[in-house]
């Protein structure tokens, strides 16, 4: 039963996709990390996967434990003709505020994944500046079989980095909040004062900042 239930659920997430290939395209869907944070980059990923193999638990990352998301990082890389990551520094995103380095995450993983699509499926997001047909769609990552894998591509590269940074800075608890405005981490940011991974837009209004 539980078989059945999933290739019923790939059927519905596969929908948008399957307008597609069955005119002989392989879209890629995107989709980024890392929007909200007080801290670290935002991340962007960019899949491509054929019909031939449905890849069982594809969701939107958030859906999904850690451990899953790990597991299908996985399959997604193995299976995937072509995929690529976008990562915006936090610097970058206080420059240029964080809707255009989304944007630019985008760009920079569509660039990386070195294998050009006529058309992509994205989240929510519109005139993009990548050389293919966009299609949008709201809380894609929920209804798009590609949105989703791309969505744990972004969502697992960018947990990855900020457990990295959190050897380099501990106080702040990077590796369980993944820079997330988290009570522990408002603590430590009023306590500490921000690092340099700290988004100095985004932390302006906690109070001990140094801001």
């Amino acid at each position: 039963m539980a078989k059945t239930n999933e290739a019923e659920r790939l059927s519905e997430l596969t929908q948008i996709e399957r307008s597609f290939w069955e005119s002989a395209i392989l879209p890629a869907g995107m989709d980024e990390a890392g929007r909200g944070p007080l801290a670290g980059p935002v991340v962007a990923g960019c899949v491509i996967l054929t019909p031939e193999i449905l890849i069982e638990g594809i969701n939107d990352s958030k859906k999904l434990s850690p451990r899953k998301r790990e597991m299908l990082f996985e399959r997604i890389l193995e299976l995937s003709p072509g995929y690529g990551v976008g990562i915006v520094s936090e610097k970058i995103i206080d420059s240029i505020n964080i809707h255009n380095a989304v944007k630019l995450a985008y760009k920079e993983a569509y660039a990386d994944m070195n294998k050009p699509v006529s058309d992509i499926l994205v989240d929510a997001l519109k005139d993009l500046d990548i050389p293919a047909r966009q299609h949008s769609f709201i809380k894609g990552d929920a209804i798009s079989y590609l949105i989703g894998a791309a969505s744990i591509v972004a969502k697992v590269t960018r947990d990855k980095i900020m457990c990295e940074y959190a050897k380099t800075y501990p106080q702040y608890g990077f590796e369980r909040n993944k820079g997330y405005g988290t009570f522990e981490h408002i603590k430590a940011i009023e306590r500490f004062g921000p690092c340099p991974i700290h988004r100095r837009s985004f932390i302006k209004k906690i109070s001990g900042s140094g801001l």
